[in-house]
């Protein structure tokens, strides 16, 4: 491997980069590349029985174990949930953070979004795309000599325009691993969003069973939403064949590489 490629993906709440970015964590981890993913928000308010600091090292413990089975580093940091703001101070730690692991590619939300903190994490990082290489903006943390490539998460939202993926990556073989990190988030899949939603009567007993259950009710992305764009890249045989993927947009805020250029950095697409 000539270069290791490093990766951060920023997520408002521990398990959003695990749904949206999973998978290719594993493939990048598996061919000996950097992750890290970072939780902008401690997670203390996505419950409906527990909250605050019990909840937070709690939701800080699910996602060390699902970093563990994707072999990445995996941290929270401690903003509280539902509360995020695109403030200087945010800024300035979301700065320091990106300069002090020096990336080569950041993942993380669209700006238009239904969670407030999902959207205020977007902002925050594009607004820190340009300011990590001023010298003078948080001279404490030293400066990037080049912008890395920001690309953002899928989602299904359409206004005011929709997700317009620039690449695909099949995830077939990464999705077992997946499906294990999400099941890690034990207080998220099968407590609180099924509170929230109103299914919780759905939620299986067995570990086998909810495991299964998980697969299906939350709809690991389906390759035939992007598939144009995986025969494109795959070519037809692979492209065709493929049953589960995740998709990444580029962001106008980041470095603007071309295709081929941007392509290295997803090193398993052949």
């Amino acid at each position: 491997m000539e270069k290791t490629i490093r990766v951060l993906a920023l997520g408002a709440h521990p398990d959003d980069c695990d749904i949206k970015v999973g998978g290719c964590a594993v493939l990048w981890a598996r061919m000996g590349h950097c992750v890290q993913f970072v939780s902008v928000t401690n997670g203390d308010a996505g419950h409906h029985e527990m909250g605050g600091g019990p909840l937070a090292r709690r939701r800080a413990e699910e996602a060390r174990r699902a970093g563990e089975i994707a072999g990445i580093q995996y941290i929270a940091l401690d903003n509280h949930d539902g509360e995020l703001m695109p403030t200087l101070e945010a800024r300035k730690q979301l700065i320091r953070l990106i300069r002090r692991f020096n990336p080569d590619l950041i993942l993380t939300h669209r700006p238009n979004d239904y969670h407030p903190d999902h959207r205020y994490t977007s902002i925050l990082t594009q607004d820190s795309a340009y300011m990590v290489t001023v010298p003078n903006i948080c001279p404490d943390a030293p400066h990037m000599s080049r912008n890395p490539v920001i690309m953002y998460m899928s989602d299904g939202f359409q206004k005011p325009l929709p997700f317009q993926p620039t690449v695909a990556v099949c995830i077939d073989e990464a999705y077992e691993a997946k499906i294990g990190m999400l099941h890690q988030h034990e207080s998220q899949f099968y407590e609180w969003l099924p509170y929230n939603g109103g299914y919780l009567s759905e939620i299986p007993e067995g570990e086998k069973e909810r495991r299964a259950w998980l697969a299906k009710r939350r709809g690991l992305p389906n390759a035939d939403a992007w598939r144009g764009l995986l025969i494109q890249l795959y070519g037809e045989e692979k492209g065709s064949a493929a049953q589960h993927a995740e998709a990444f947009e580029l962001s106008e805020y980041g470095a603007r590489p071309r295709l081929k250029e941007l392509l290295t950095l997803f090193p398993f697409i052949r």
